[in-house]
């Protein structure tokens, strides 16, 4: 037998490790998390949500004539994964942060935000790891 060359093996035992790592196939592929915003008249805004175990995030703009607002977001169907909701008044101060896990109870949450700036408010709704749906809602408060 020839006398192997020991860089030679070190290389090919390398470049074959990092090809079966390389091609190693998760189901990740298939995770996909969706927000789909619906406005309202002026002053009301909601959407709804569905995801398959991914993660996305959407922010947008939200017109809100007064100090606070009434909110309302509802899990309708899951198994895991956060959905969560932050909202900004138009000085850019968090009015609101609330979170639902898909797992556990409760399996919605509604209020009024802290009190803020009117003018243009910002919402920002993110999906993690979700696995379910839903909706939210936000109209301008009292």
């Amino acid at each position: 037998m020839k006398n192997l060359n020991p860089k030679l093996i070190v290389l090919t035992l390398f470049t074959a490790l990092t090809l079966m790592v390389g091609c190693d196939h998760d189901d990740d592929d298939n995770l996909s998390a969706n927000i789909i915003i619906n406005e309202g008249p002026n002053g009301d805004i909601g959407g709804d949500f569905t995801g398959n175990g991914g993660s996305t995030s959407e922010t947008f703009e939200y017109q809100n004539g007064l100090a606070t607002a009434d909110y309302n977001a509802d899990i309708t169907a899951s198994a895991g994964g956060i959905f969560q909701m932050i909202v900004k008044d138009a000085d850019g101060t968090v009015v609101l942060d609330k979170s639902l896990n898909g797992s556990m109870e409760p399996d919605s949450f509604s209020g009024v935000t802290s009190s803020g700036t009117a003018g243009t408010w910002s919402v920002t709704i993110i999906l993690t790891d979700f696995n379910g749906d839903g909706s939210f809602s936000l109209s301008e408060g009292d």
